[in-house]
This record gives C-alpha cells, structure tokens and sequence, in this order.
C-alpha cells in the first residue's frame, strides 16, 4: 500500500514540475520614463473616462479614455499600476471673429484634433521624473502631435506641474466626477 501511495504521490509530483517547466514566465511589465509613454494603438475601444470636457481658458474640447486596468478602479481607490489614460485635445471651431463656435446644447463644437496626451502609472515608473518635487506618485506623462506619434514640444513639466495639487485623487483631474458619471 505504501509503495502505490509513494508511486502516486511521484506520478503527481513530476507531472506538477513538467507542467511548471513548460509555462512560460509571466512577462516583465515594460516601464516606460516620462517623456516616452507611446500612445496606445487600441485606446479608442477603451472605456471613455469623460467625454466633451469644454475648456474655455485654452478653446478646446477634450476626449479622455481610459485602459480596463484603470477602469476596474472603484471610488476612493488609487489606480493601479499598468492604468493607462489618453486625452485626445481638440481645438473649438470657432466664427469669423475668433469665438468658439457652440452648438444646440450649448458645448464647444469639435474642431481639429492638435495633441494626444497619455498618462500612465507603472512601478518605479515616477523614479524618472525631474525635478524630483514634480513627481506625481509613479505617474508619468507624454505628448504628441495629431499623429500620436511625433512628440509634442509641450515639456511633461507643465503636466506633472497641474496635476502635483491632486494628491487625494491619486493626481487625476476629474477623479470625483469620473466615478459619478460611470455608469459601470
């Protein structure tokens, strides 16, 4: 009895560790240094994070989509590492004497897209911002044209910079009215 429970008690064993020897190792998460963040091929079939948000001071509407990982977050809670954002800036239509045009309800008309922003979190990933006091937690940030490939020359400065005061919110503008919006 002792020599078929010691025959099945190998038999599981080796069967574990040859199964262990052919699952591939999980794959290392790529970190990414701010400046650098590329935007996303996929991001238009993400989760919107909030959509039409009108911008009076700078004439734009703006499009920010989020990743699943960032969209599983719930209310209160940090977002987790590998949460990914992309805001889509486009500048208002505007009349023949500069003002933005509006349509019936009342919001900016979309114009041009100028710049794709993306927003990302990732371990370790914040070790790269300078200057050190304009570090938003492992958050970094990236800018591009139209394109989403040529980099913006919008220096990530003036991002980390707007978004250093929102702390409580894990440094994400609209993170109340975010979670108040969504509907899933």
């Amino acid at each position: 009895m002792k020599y078929v429970k010691w025959v099945a008690t190998a038999t599981i064993l080796t069967t574990v560790l040859m199964g262990c020897a052919q699952t591939p190792p999980a794959p290392q998460a790529q970190k990414y240094k701010d400046g650098e963040l590329p935007v996303p091929a996929n991001y238009k079939g993400w989760p919107k994070f909030l959509s039409e948000i009108q911008r009076a001071d700078t004439k734009q509407v703006r499009e920010i989509y989020i990743n699943p990982i960032g969209h599983s977050t719930k209310m209160g809670e940090a977002f987790p590492n590998g949460t990914i954002s992309v805001m889509e800036i486009y500048k208002a239509r505007e009349a023949a004497d500069g003002t933005p045009l509006k349509g019936a309800d009342g919001k900016f008309v979309k114009g041009d897209l100028l710049k794709v922003a993306v927003m990302g979190k990732g371990a370790g990933w914040g070790e790269s911002v300078m200057p050190p006091d304009l570090r938003n937690g492992d958050w970094i940030y990236a800018m591009y044209m139209a394109d989403g490939k040529t980099k913006a020359p919008d220096d990530t400065v003036t991002c980390r910079a707007c978004h250093l005061p929102l702390t409580d919110k894990d440094y994400i503008f609209r993170y109340d009215e975010y979670f108040q919006k969504r509907i899933n």
